[in-house]
Parts: C-alpha cells; structure tokens; sequence
C-alpha cells in the first residue's frame, strides 16, 4: 500500500465503504451523496484515489476491500511507531504514558497480548 495516511474526509469515505462493502458504485454513490452530500463525480475521484492506494477496488460496478479496516489502521499505526520512535514500540508507550496513566484494566488486557505474541 502506498500511503497509509487518510485525511478525515477519506478516513470517513473509506468508513463508508468498510461498513457497505461489497457494493455496487451506484449504492456508493448514493450513500455519499447522503452522509457527505458528495455529487457523483466526487465519488468516483475519491474512490479511483483509493483503489490506485490499494485500499479498494471497483471491478465491473462492484466495489470491494483489499484490505480490511482493522488491517489499514494496524499496518498505519506501525508505520507511526518506525517513523517516530525508530521502530522501538517500548519508546512509543513510554512516550503515551507520560501523558495517560493506564487503568488496572487496560495493564493487564496489555499483558495478555503480550503474552499472546512472545516469542517461542
């Protein structure tokens, strides 16, 4: 994927579509047109713009995801940590919890996904 990066107009667009797909475009069309108040041909450019990001594809009126919500936002949320704290994710919770201290609760469903992903 090319840019991992959404602006709150295309993060809502691409809500849209994770939310409705598959669709066709006329049902996209549609759907913007009410909760963006889009014109069809906004649409269309929006979505050309992420189908060439690999994020969707528009074949034969259908559109579908390439990749999932969950996915796009982990891989986003990745990139973040290598680019702002040299890939070192102990520097990036270090760095969150100096300004947010966590609850009993959020530590310990922390330790279990650590548990989840130890090595060997």
């Amino acid at each position: 994927m090319e840019q991992l990066k959404l602006g709150a107009v295309e993060a809502r667009f691409a809500d849209i579509i994770w939310e409705n797909a598959p669709l066709s475009s006329g049902q996209l069309v549609k759907l913007c047109e009410q909760e963006l108040n889009w014109k069809k041909s906004t649409t269309y450019t929006v979505l050309k713009k992420l189908c060439e990001r690999g994020l969707f594809e528009n074949n034969g009126g259908t559109v579908t995801t390439l990749i999932s919500k969950e996915e796009f936002y982990s891989r986003q949320s990745q990139a973040f940590v290598e680019e702002s704290f040299n890939g070192s994710l102990p520097a990036f919770i270090a760095a969150f919890t100096k300004r947010k201290k966590l609850s009993a609760q959020e530590v310990a469903e922390i330790r279990k996904m650590i548990d989840a992903c130890k090595e060997g």
